[in-house]
């Protein structure tokens, strides 16, 4: 076999056709193409395979950028409907489905947010997470039965980079059926499934190194739009301050001393202070940021955290605006108030 260099297709070889048709009639979705720029991959050296996945991951941050408005609609409706008590599940397969489950695992402990709000759900269930489950993708009953469970205030997104798995599919259809919001977030532009979904966002990143392989380009957009999709959600829903990470669940020792650093450069305290603040109240820390700014009793910033959803920017604007410091000195705390001290994760995140 004659070995090309990446970059050159053969010009008799079916790559330089630019789709293939299916037997559907539809064109080939590209991350099923060959890439003509990974043509003789297993010729090369390990830096040179190396080399030709980096220069061919460029694409996927100009994908991902191409996306950003329709990904900005998602986001404001999908936090729209989470202020009413709605919730966002996601659907997919294999990696996609993977990388769903990923993403909304890590908002507990990022954002503190409760347990049920943000779904990932992968055909073949837990099993799949870490092993193949065979024929998983393609019961489309299947994932009918999980969007069955959506109803008019949540959001549905189905992730499939050849927008064609019959799992994502059932899912969009039973979502949308029940007045859900459906998107499909796709690597094809000529998806089969795109019209089951209110939106279809397109990450275009083109055919693989390795044909087919999704884990490759088409993952690694699909991370990134997530990424993107979550931690806009999150801000939107007030869950940070600033750019700082004030929802954080402190759950070990790591965390507590990134709470004391993170309260010490919100409110411009020493180490000391920032430790004794922490103590008064009870170690949450988005209650230490509205009682620092505010001079408000502990007591007074949750329950105005609570009625602002949790949001540091509304509870101090809000206590700012009553004079909440003319009532309540700084030197008051839970005994003051009558009221205990909610502990910490007792406040909406």
């Amino acid at each position: 076999m004659t070995s090309s260099q990446p970059g050159s297709a053969h010009p008799t070889s079916p790559t330089s056709e630019p789709t293939l048709p299916t037997s559907a009639g539809r064109p080939l979705s590209p991350t099923e193409q060959r890439n003509p720029a990974s043509s003789g991959l297993d010729g090369l050296d390990t830096l040179g395979v190396l080399r030709v996945l980096n220069a061919e991951d460029h694409a996927v941050i100009d994908a991902v950028a191409a996306a950003l408005p329709q990904l900005a609609e998602l986001v404001d409706i999908a936090a729209d409907r989470m202020r009413r008590g709605g919730r966002v599940h996601y659907f997919g397969a294999g990696t996609s489905g993977r990388l769903g489950v990923l993403d909304a695992s890590e908002l507990l402990p990022t954002f503190n947010l409760e347990p049920g709000r943000v779904i990932g759900h992968i055909a073949g269930g837990q099993a799949a997470l870490v092993n193949a489950v065979e024929n998983a993708e393609d019961s489309g009953t299947d994932g009918s039965a999980a969007g069955a469970e959506l109803g008019p205030d949540d959001v549905a997104i189905g992730i499939a980079a050849s927008g064609s798995t019959p799992y994502v599919g059932g899912a969009l259809d039973a979502a949308r059926a029940n007045g859900a919001h459906a998107v499909l977030i796709s690597n094809n532009p000529h998806a089969s499934l795109a019209d089951k979904a209110d939106d279809h966002i397109v990450l275009d990143t083109g055919p693989e190194v390795i044909t087919g392989s999704t884990r490759l380009k088409a993952g690694t957009a699909q991370k990134l739009t997530l990424n993107g999709f979550s931690t806009a959600l999150m801000v939107a829903l007030g869950r940070t301050w600033d750019n700082l990470m004030v929802s954080v669940v402190a759950t070990n020792a790591k965390l507590r001393e990134r709470t004391v650093r993170i309260l010490r450069e919100a409110a411009d305290l020493g180490d000391a202070d920032a430790r004794a603040l922490l103590e008064r109240c009870n170690g949450d820390l988005k209650i230490a940021i509205v009682v620092s700014f505010t001079e408000a009793a502990p007591a007074l910033a949750a329950s105005t955290l609570e009625s602002h959803d949790g949001s540091v920017r509304a509870a101090i604007a809000e206590l700012v605006r009553v004079g909440a410091s003319s009532d309540v000195g700084a030197g008051s705390g839970p005994e003051d108030s009558g009221q205990d001290t909610p502990g910490p994760g007792t406040v909406g995140a």
